[in-house]
């Protein structure tokens, strides 16, 4: 009895629950999905009947962002809960040239607040199954591990330092399997090769013993689950190849899901993890223009518009999320990743022992279905710097900056200059720009953006966006 006594003592004074009570997480974050592709989402040209299920057993979330258009900073903004501009991570994460010539770190800062390290002091497991791309990659090999950022157990790909799995590739025809990334070796060991098309079960079959792990030593745990099977190029199974972008996307995505359904049979099938589990399915950024799909949203990967922000969010807990909310979809709530972080800290219990400014607000009620509110505050974008047009076959110049506040959505370029404003309960599709219509709203948007930018580590953005004399028209 007094060992019961003081250890519910110690749970209240240190401000987290005892572990018995305390919720499970696994975020599972897709690499390149667009809002549109899960068919729960309203894709008819691929079905992911294991996300579909997961998706009617919990809720569906229509108004989600992510704080990027592109992979890195989504990631550093979901693991933080701040904006990935604190941290100078701005763009993918390439090699140190590159790095340089955009304005952004070669990794996160180790001294960053992240959820797995808040949640890892507090006594849970964590766990990290998947990309990482926040450090270590090409040329970087001296970043820091994943560990430094608060996780017991790591497996990773080419885009990550330590244990990891790298793929062997085979299409039509080819009588051998080939080799990728195959320099990714140096960056960490042990590797495991295996084929591209079966990776995400190499990441869920180094999952599920580590939650076996945890269980045994009674012990909560967060994971996350980082696939990148959608991020091209796209090697489908051989019998299940496609002739062009869009059949092999959607072949790669049709088999992921099938991939995730041991995982997600797994939950159902143990009555504690069912009860005491909250998974949340999203993706990193919109989809490579041409690949998948972003819906009714105007804009793809690396573009501010909704295409390239907003994500397909699912959340499914039944011992958790209110019964009532079961396969219901929220329309209503403006929410975005860096959210998550605190979030989730409120639904473990945990108090942080030092003084963290988040970024993201507290909508735990709302991920939880008690809720349907917003964000108090509005959500901020600044492009990737190095994508001031989204590719070289799509010229058209890009918005440096965006705003959403409430249902009005505002882009304009660095100096506040070609302003873009939409209203997005009437025009999802980004399609009337309404700026000349409310010069007040303008003005007050574009001081709010500006400021916002204005406050925050530069990048290389505006030398990298200036038009060469040879790409001015003649």
């Amino acid at each position: 009895m007094r060992t019961l006594i003081l250890a519910l003592l110690f749970s209240i004074t240190s401000g987290t629950l005892i572990a018995a009570d305390r919720p499970n997480f696994i975020m599972l974050l897709i690499d390149d999905m667009g809002w549109g592709d899960f068919s729960c989402f309203g894709n008819t040209d691929a079905q992911t009947p294991n996300v579909d299920r997961i998706a009617s057993e919990g809720i569906r979330f229509t108004q989600f962002h992510v704080n990027s258009p592109i992979c890195s900073p989504s990631r550093c903004a979901l693991t933080t809960g701040q904006y990935p501009q604190r941290w100078r991570i701005t763009s993918f994460l390439n090699n140190r040239k590159d790095n340089a010539r955009r304005g952004v770190a070669n990794w996160l800062d180790p001294q960053a607040p992240t959820l797995a390290r808040l949640l890892q002091q507090s006594g849970y497991a964590t766990g990290h199954f998947g990309k990482w791309h926040l450090g270590g990659q090409r040329d970087v090999d001296d970043a820091p591990p994943i560990s430094a950022y608060g996780f017991d157990e790591s497996l990773t790909n080419f885009e990550g330092m330590g244990a990891k799995l790298l793929p062997l590739t085979l299409k039509p025809g080819d009588t051998q399997p080939g080799r990728i990334w195959e320099d990714a070796v140096r960056l960490g060991q042990p590797v495991t090769w295996m084929q591209r098309s079966e990776i995400t079960t190499g990441f869920i079959n180094g999952a599920i013993p580590f939650i076996e792990k945890a269980r045994a030593a009674k012990k909560p745990f967060y994971i996350n689950l980082w696939p990148d099977d959608v991020h091209g190029p796209w090697w489908p199974p051989v019998t299940k190849w496609g002739k062009d972008k869009h059949e092999l996307y959607s072949s790669v995505l049709v088999e992921m899901d099938r991939q995730f359904g041991r995982l997600f049979d797994y939950l159902r099938s143990n009555t504690d993890l069912r009860d005491n589990t909250l998974l949340l399915i999203c993706s990193d950024n919109g989809p490579e223009p041409g690949a998948g799909s972003a819906g009714p949203f105007r804009g793809t990967k690396t573009t501010l518009y909704e295409g390239g922000t907003r994500s397909p969010l699912i959340a499914w807990g039944p011992g958790l999320i209110d019964k009532t909310k079961t396969g219901t979809r929220n329309e209503t709530s403006i929410f975005a990743a860096f959210d998550i972080v605190p979030s989730l800290l409120t639904i473990a219990g945990v108090k942080s022992k030092d003084a963290i400014e988040f970024d993201g607000e507290d909508m735990s009620s709302v991920l939880l279905g008690k809720s349907d509110a917003s964000r108090t505050k509005p959500i901020f974008w600044r492009r990737p710097p190095d994508r001031k047009t989204a590719s070289d076959k799509l010229p058209e110049r890009l918005p440096d900056l965006a705003m959403r506040d409430g249902n009005w959505k505002f882009l304009c370029d660095y100096d506040g200059s070609k302003p873009q404003l939409y209203d997005l309960s009437k025009d999802q599709s980004e399609t009337t720009n309404l700026a000349s219509q409310h010069p007040d709203r303008v003005n007050l948007m574009s001081h709010a953006v500006l400021s916002w930018h204005g406050a925050l580590p530069p990048d290389n953005g505006p030398a990298l966006g200036v038009v060469k004399p040879s790409m001015k028209k003649k």
